[in-house]
């Protein structure tokens, strides 16, 4: 039976920020029901037992944020969350201590990313001062993201923006060398026990309306990942954040069936072949990234 490493479940379609580098959706704006949410987990079981809270939205405003949590743990599943860090003081309680929270992520580079926003030195170490609870105390590993590097990363207010945020790092961590000198695009810096640094480019969501690619190439959807969205819809990876390739709905008919039907059968083997058939895959640049030879690809 076929094994994902990452199964996405959007618990909310809600976001409390209007990001520049994250399109609002068009989707109705949903809470997942934990009743909802524990019976897609009943259906994913036999393919993973990892999970992240996350696709489009914001998932600490989920009001039953520790209700999922305790689900979660009940059917033997671990947690991963992605936050943009702004609702920690809220939820603190519902988060520390519930043994299914594996890591938490927290895109640092929202700040600068959401107009109007203010007090980055607040914001910061609000989410430093949870992170390090959370580690020290509880065991969560904790990714803190500045995912807006452009691809020279030249410009002064790019360079200013980011070194506010590194020096704040640097001092909260005692650290006695600038985070730049050590800096690998990609790889996480560690700079604490269980707590990383990873830098990246600004991640771009593909788009119908993007120029498409040739259609030859690789990529791990379906293959170690897949997703449901709030409603139900059934989706192939993270980046479909608007069910462009709608591959069914779980609460609507068994994942089984869904990930052996006719369109998901299609993608899987198209990429086997590194060929690829669906239009969004044919627009999406984080494709890209994986240039693999068909040997190198396990069908």
């Amino acid at each position: 039976m076929r094994r994902f490493k990452k199964f996405y479940i959007e618990i909310t379609s809600v976001c409390n920020l209007a990001c520049t580098f994250c399109p609002e959706t068009k989707r109705q704006a949903q809470f997942l029901q934990p009743e909802r949410f524990s019976r897609i987990l009943d259906e994913i079981k036999p393919y993973t037992d990892s999970i992240y809270l996350h696709v489009k939205g914001e998932p600490l405003l989920h009001p039953k944020i520790d209700r999922l949590l305790e689900i979660s743990h009940d059917k033997g599943f671990k947690v991963n969350i992605t936050s943009n860090g702004t609702l920690l003081h809220k939820n603190r309680d519902k988060l520390l201590g519930k043994p299914a929270l594996r890591q938490m992520n927290f895109s640092l580079h929202s700040f600068d990313g959401h107009p109007g926003s203010t007090d980055k030195e607040g914001y910061v170490t609000s989410v430093l001062d949870f992170a390090k609870e959370a580690a020290a105390e509880h065991g969560v590993l904790i990714s803190l993201r500045l995912w807006n590097l452009t691809e020279d990363n030249a410009t002064n207010l790019e360079r200013r923006r980011n070194r506010e945020v590194l020096t704040i790092l640097e001092r909260e961590f005692g650290l006695d060398y600038a985070i730049e000198d050590r800096f690998e695009r990609g790889k996480g810096l560690k700079l604490a026990d269980r707590i990383y640094l990873n830098q990246d480019h600004e991640f771009k969501w593909p788009k119908l309306t993007e120029q498409e690619d040739e259609g030859r190439g690789f990529c791990h959807a379906l293959r170690n990942q897949a997703g449901v969205l709030v409603d139900g819809t059934v989706v192939p990876c993270c980046l479909d954040g608007e069910g462009v390739i709608n591959l069914g709905n779980i609460h609507d008919k068994p994942f089984r069936e869904i990930i052996e039907g006719e369109r998901a059968t299609r993608m899987y083997d198209g990429f086997s072949r590194r060929e690829v058939v669906e239009e969004l895959c044919r627009k999406c640049g984080y494709r890209q990234r994986f240039n693999l030879e068909p040997a190198d690809v396990r069908a």
